[in-house]
């Protein structure tokens, strides 16, 4: 182990993407590795959020698709035995523009006191999810190390 480095808590924003289940566990990994904490912040897409206000999405069906998604995530850090917390917020806002993920995942490393962040890299071929298209600005504007996986 790097005694140079302590890291109590790693904050890993997930969006329910494939690319974030890979990235969560690999900050399951490094949390383990460093004896640490995990908090998953799961972020809420543009388009979630705005049938949300609209009323054409159902709350209760993004509540429950959330929840099995970070169920599954729960698993594997008990599997590890990984402490692990969560939350959930909207990654965008009709009324603020300072409002994006980016803003929101930078908010709660600072509200969770994150040592680290680990974030989903944008894959080449496809198109970006929520998370991805926030990586440059979170690894521009975070005080803390960021981990892209």
């Amino acid at each position: 182990m790097d005694d140079s480095l302590t890291v109590e808590t790693v904050l890993a924003p997930v969006d329910g993407t494939d690319g974030s289940m890979e990235a969560i566990e690999c900050a399951i990994e490094f949390a383990d590795r460093y004896d640490a904490s995990v908090h998953a912040l799961f972020v809420l897409g543009r388009e979630v959020v705005l049938g949300m206000d609209a009323d054409a999405v159902d709350e209760e069906t993004v509540a429950e698709s959330v929840q099995a998604f970070l169920a599954d995530v729960r698993t594997h850090a008990d599997l590890e035995d990984v402490p692990f917390t969560t939350s959930t917020v909207h990654g965008f806002s009709s009324n603020r523009l300072t409002h994006h993920p980016g803003s929101v995942v930078l908010d709660a490393a600072d509200a969770v006191n994150a040592d680290v962040i680990v974030l989903p890299r944008t894959q080449s071929d496809e198109a970006a999810t929520v998370l991805e298209t926030v990586a440059e600005y979170v690894l521009g504007y975070a005080s803390q190390p960021v981990l892209s996986v």
